[in-house]
């Protein structure tokens, strides 16, 4: 049986850009040869539809862009798996169904609904879907498959420590004789996810000697990015094919044969390598599926945004991407020269727009109500807020969308400023920590663009005279790992204390920090999830609390 792994990128709501997008690589897939081939989870709809779920009429067009698949697709001679979301039917409980239907000679000839449905981190499928209460073997050629349907295939209970559902539903499958299992996904890239997914699908393959077709999603959506990196294992868990990661793919292999050398496709080894390639892919998507061609970026001679514009030029290309130098009174004269620099280097336009007259200005008409009180965090903040105003005033001049530059470190502590550098569109960097920008930078493809100055000099805000971020946190390389036990393991301060030989009330005071701006995040640009706990749709801690570590 030949088999086609259909690693597509749709948009969310876009039913009929996503059907004509199946259509297409089924006929591909037809042309070479394939018997079946296999989509992505929600593919019909794109991965999170979200409330868009509770509307009837999202759900009664979806069946009719099915129904219009399969009818476009009658004449290939092969099997499609699409997913969609459907309607449940049912009188009492959600209207809707995470589902998997298969196409044939113009028919729906097999429908699976998911059992699983996932509550943690960035999901909320309960929210939405009505769960199956059972499932059922597909008759194929001869084959009885296990069409299983994302989390549905995560319950291993020969892998998981602590399993999150009672019942496992390959378990159940292969119990009623399934001899092969496909599972369709939509599962977000992390680091370290790929390799997760490989080492789960081959332990459930070995245990029920069974091969596993596994087809994931590709593509940015919103906070999310998907990585693809389909595959198919043989029934010792060996690979019989490996679709690209973070790029659409459609992979044909034999799963009756030995694996074809063209069906194992190169990987990105190197998880840094997969970070970069995943905000690149996050941020063109971002910006095409909302609608926007061109993007503004501050540029103020820092790592950060030096990063955030070479993202922003493999992104969407250097003649959509305009820097902007924001010199104020405090900025060093390296600064803007290192802006220049890099944006020459990557070729993109840059203009300056001095903020000093506009602050001097600002300090006069507020001086009457500030009366009485000493220069502080006040009128530093007014600095950034005027870079913001000046960013935002382009954005609307020009249409173009603000890419904000921050880091996950700093926004994990509040070290940003509301409606000023965290004003923008797309918080491009957000999950990304100081730490790690600095090895992103270093990839081999940035050396020669980017200033060496950029990598030497100490890290400022440049909002008060010889400013630096170590005047108000401790190194990045301890901040880092505070941050990463806390926000992403759940670990106590005492833990993080004792696991790092740190001061206990240094632990504390980044903690308390990492507490208090909670306000400040919420009110954030979306960011692309890149780490295991990302702050935006995946953190949910309330703002007014009292709870405090």
């Amino acid at each position: 049986m030949r088999i086609a792994l259909g690693q597509i990128n749709p948009t969310v709501g876009d039913l009929e850009g996503n059907a004509t997008l199946m259509a297409h690589a089924s006929q591909d897939a037809a042309r070479a040869g394939a018997d079946l081939v296999v989509f992505p989870e929600l593919s019909l709809n794109g991965y999170p539809p979200r409330d868009l779920v509770e509307k009837p009429s999202f759900l009664a067009r979806t069946e009719e862009a099915l129904e219009r698949l399969a009818g476009e697709t009658a004449g290939l001679p092969l099997a499609i798996i699409s997913g969609y979301a459907g309607q449940s039917g049912e009188k009492a409980g959600k209207s809707s169904i995470n589902a998997a239907a298969v196409l044939e000679g113009g028919q729906v000839i097999f429908r699976q609904v998911k059992m699983l449905l996932p509550t943690y981190d960035v999901f909320d499928e309960a929210r939405y879907f009505q769960s199956a209460d059972h499932q059922e073997l597909w008759a194929w050629r001869g084959r009885k498959i296990a069409l299983t349907i994302c989390e549905d295939a995560w319950n291993d209970r020969m892998f998981w420590e602590r399993r999150l559902y009672k019942r496992d539903p390959v378990d159940e499958l292969a119990h009623d004789g399934a001899r092969m299992l496909i599972s369709i996904n939509a599962s977000p890239y992390h680091m370290g996810k790929r390799a997760q997914r490989r080492e789960i699908f081959a332990n459930t393959a070995r245990r029920h000697r069974i091969p596993v077709v596994y087809v994931n999603q590709v593509g940015g959506n919103d906070q999310l990015v998907f990585d693809g990196s389909s595959f198919a294992l043989d029934a010792n868990g060996e690979p019989l094919a490996l679709a690209a990661s973070l790029a659409e793919d459609l992979v044909i292999f034999d799963i009756d044969a030995p694996p074809a050398p063209a069906a194992i496709r190169p990987t990105l080894d190197d998880e840094c390598e997969a970070v970069y390639e995943a905000l690149v892919l996050g941020t063109r998507d971002y910006i095409r599926k909302c609608g926007f061609r061109s993007v503004t970026i501050g540029l103020s001679g820092g790592i950060d945004s030096s990063l955030t514009a070479a993202i922003a030029v493999d992104a969407v290309g250097r003649e959509n991407v305009m820097g902007v130098g924001m010199p104020g009174p405090y900025s060093t004269g390296h600064s803007l020269t290192d802006a220049r620099i890099l944006a020459e280097n990557l070729g993109i336009r840059f203009e300056v727009s001095s903020i000093t007259a506009a602050y001097e200005t600002m300090l006069a008409e507020l001086a009457p109500l500030f009366a009485g009180t000493g220069s502080g965090v006040a009128e530093e903040n007014l600095q950034s807020r005027l870079r913001g105003l000046t960013l935002m005033a382009l954005s609307n001049k020009f249409g173009s969308l603000v890419l904000t530059t921050g880091n996950k470190s700093e926004l994990a502590v509040g070290y940003c400023t509301l409606y000023g550098d965290m004003c923008g569109g797309l918080a491009v960097i957000s999950d990304v920590p100081k730490t790690l920008v600095y090895h992103l930078l270093g990839n081999e493809r940035h050396n020669n663009a980017i200033p060496e100055d950029v990598f030497l000099k100490p890290p400022s805000a440049e909002l008060r005279p010889d400013q630096k971020d170590t005047d108000s946190l401790p190194e990045y390389d301890v901040l880092d790992k505070i941050l990463k036990g806390y926000v992403e393991d759940f670990l106590s301060p005492s833990c993080i204390a004792e696991k790092y030989q740190l001061p206990l009330d240094l632990v504390r005071d980044i903690v308390n920090k990492v507490d208090r701006n909670e306000y400040k995040r919420q009110q954030a640009a979306p960011g692309l999830k890149v780490t295991t706990k990302a702050f935006g749709m995946g953190r949910r801690f309330p703002i007014a609390q009292k709870f405090y570590e």
